[in-house]
């Protein structure tokens, strides 16, 4: 499944950067959860370009529900998002069509696709797709916080500025969602800073992202090849700019004893919890009830104005490019709520496959 992701749950993402519209279907969904367009519009708001230290494509993301809702419920039947663009300037990219911009998709869809790809702005490849993921995923997310399941995503750290980690995932989720940029500690100004001085020298830069949850039961996920890191490691992997991945302590824990490593279990008001999370809240690939935490490693935006070696791969020839446009010189902003968005679809499928396609329906 190309463009679609999961079983019971399923997301599929259509459209290209500078076609007529961008969107998504969702399939599976559990009848009659409620559909809250406000908050559809909220979470693509957080989302869009909103400031100096973005790019200056700004769409009005003015989406219609095509199928799938009535009188504001979910009918159980495919959930259709469609988005349009409505800001696209293609001549931006009328001499690029067969120039591969260094780490972009270009080269590699030309040889996928044999040269009848949609190049322009990215096409299918492009951050603009991820406005369907967004949309989709406010619906789920609202899902899952009926079930008291909370989750977001903020910016850990980029060059030179470190954010907190999540400690109190249900206060500090609310905290990051208040603000321009998803911090926990009061450091806009120094992300934005830190961004604006890339941008001042035309370069770009990227940095680590931090995705919380909790409220998850135990005992979600599958041993081995179904663990529930992988399930949302291939997840998180289809956004482009995410390059890497750790769980709970990641690779710290290959510098430390096992003493100093596990998680002590104890009991708790009842209930089974760890003293500490170096796990991330996933034992053997499956929830142990401890909140779910990993981080990411987003790259830098690899659209710059400098002047950069590359390749015309139509005519075989090396030549230099000096990129014009409209382009984000740093997506940890942009990037957090797509993340957040994914993973609520991804937790959706994990639970109806848990717990049977009605779950989160009832009451």
């Amino acid at each position: 499944m190309k463009n679609s992701i999961g079983t019971s749950v399923i997301l599929t993402l259509f459209g290209e950067s500078h076609g007529p519209a961008v969107g998504a279907v969702l399939d599976g969904l559990a009848p009659g959860l409620p559909v809250d367009e406000a908050y559809i519009a909220e979470c693509l708001a957080r989302r869009r370009p909103a400031g100096p230290a973005d790019t200056a494509r700004v769409e009005p993301d003015r989406f219609r529900i095509l199928s799938g809702v009535y009188q504001g419920r979910t009918t159980g039947t495919p959930l259709t998002l469609v988005i349009p663009n409505e800001n696209v300037r293609s001549a931006d990219y009328g001499q690029l069509e067969h120039v591969a911009r260094p780490s972009h998709a270009d080269y590699a869809a030309q040889v996928k696709y044999h040269g009848f790809q949609d190049p322009r702005g990215g096409g299918h490849f492009s951050g603009r797709v991820t406005a369907g993921i967004v949309a989709a995923g406010a619906i789920c997310r609202q899902a899952l916080a009926a079930k008291g399941i909370l989750l977001g995503t903020h910016i850990l750290r980029c060059p030179g500025v470190e954010d907190a980690p999540f400690t109190d995932v249900a206060s500090e989720v609310k905290r990051i969602e208040a603000r321009r940029f998803p911090l926990i500690l009061d450091l806009e100004e120094q992300v934005e800073a830190a961004v604006l001085a890339a941008k001042q020298e035309q370069d770009s830069l990227g940095g680590v992202i931090q995705t919380g949850i909790c409220g998850l039961p135990a005992g979600l996920g599958e041993p081995w090849f179904d663990s529930l890191e992988g399930v949302l490691a291939r997840a998180v992997f289809a956004i482009g700019g995410i390059k890497g991945i750790e769980f709970g302590a990641g690779f710290a824990l290959a510098g430390l004893r096992g003493s100093q490593a596990n998680d002590a279990f104890r009991m708790q008001d009842g209930r089974v919890v760890t003293s500490t999370n170096r796990s991330g809240g996933i034992n053997g690939g499956i929830t142990n009830g401890m909140p779910v935490l990993f981080n990411m490693a987003v790259k830098p935006t690899p659209s710059i104005a400098r002047t950069q070696q590359t390749v015309d791969f139509v005519a075989g020839r090396d030549v230099d490019l000096s990129l014009t446009g409209r382009h984000d010189p740093a997506i940890i902003r942009r990037i957090c709520p797509v993340v957040t968005a994914l993973v609520a679809v991804v937790l959706c499928d994990q639970l109806a496959l848990r717990f049977g396609t009605d779950y989160l329906a009832q009451v």
